[in-house]
């Protein structure tokens, strides 16, 4: 006898709430794998994490894996980040676009799974998280206007590479301003002439008080926004001069610091190709 699904729910479900292509949230991991365990880690969550984990679930609607090989992370600045400790620590990073109005659906939906995962002894222990936030969408900023790919299409279009940038407002009042400078005056001028097509700017979420043990609660909720960079040049051709000073022009504003700047390439599903570069 086949198992109950439920499946009259689903056209039910099917019929209301949010439904559009606009990501107004993501999630964000950037995770270490234990030394020893490189291998095994990628193919885990190649084969089954990326999947069963993250992309089946209702309302994940893209998602794309990069890594920072050694080289990669010696370019990471500042060397006493408030994210990662040591500063190159995280080479792997998932990101995922999930459909704006369905943050608590998907939420309740991935606990679950995840406890169901961990229960039938399909999660892979041997690793630590870095930084895993859910975040919500609070701007896109592109470089050429209405031309090129939009923010919907980021995780699908074959970027060279990917600068995640993570800045800490100094108080919580400091946020808004922090992201209207961001948006308005410091990206715009950033963008223009750069390899970088576009920049989304997220905010962080607290996690469920559910969520699984091994997971960090988020810090920095009411104070961090985080930026992804995306580039059409693999970021160690453009590395200088358009990445090696974010902090200084992040911190002349007064409105903050830059915790986190970190260049990583897209990964080649599949396969373990970068994974003997790690260290």
């Amino acid at each position: 006898m086949s198992e109950d699904t439920r499946s009259e729910l689903y056209a039910e479900l099917a019929a209301v709430g949010p439904y559009g292509t606009h990501p107004g949230h993501a999630l964000i991991t950037m995770v270490e794998p234990h030394p020893g365990h490189e291998y095994a880690y990628n193919r885990w969550y190649e084969d089954d994490h990326y999947y069963a984990g993250a992309m089946a679930m209702p309302w994940m609607q893209a998602g794309r894996r990069w890594v920072a090989t050694r080289d990669l992370q010696l370019l990471r600045y500042p060397e006493k980040s408030a994210i990662a400790q040591p500063v190159t620590a995280g080479c792997y990073l998932s990101t995922y676009w999930i459909t704006a109005g369905r943050y608590d659906d998907h939420m309740r939906w991935t606990v679950a799974v995840n406890k169901r995962l961990n229960r039938d002894a399909r999660v892979y222990h041997d690793r630590t998280h870095v930084l895993t936030a859910f975040q919500n969408h609070e701007a896109t900023v592109y470089r050429d206007g209405a031309a090129g790919p939009r923010d919907v299409h980021a995780l699908d279009h074959p970027y060279a590479g990917l600068v995640l940038q993570v800045v800490e407002a100094d108080t919580p009042e400091q946020r808004a301003p922090l992201l209207q400078w961001l948006r308005t005056r410091h990206l715009p001028k950033r963008l223009a002439g750069s390899p970088a097509a576009l920049v989304t700017v997220f905010s962080p979420t607290p996690l469920p008080g559910d969520r699984m043990t091994y997971v960090k609660q988020v810090e920095g909720v009411e104070t961090r926004l985080t930026l992804l960079w995306f580039l059409q040049t693999d970021p160690r051709e453009c590395w200088d001069p358009h990445f090696t000073a974010l902090d200084v022009a992040v911190t002349e504003s007064g409105l903050g610091r830059v915790e986190l700047v970190a260049p990583f390439i897209p990964t080649v599903p599949g396969t373990d190709t970068y994974v003997d570069r790690l260290r």
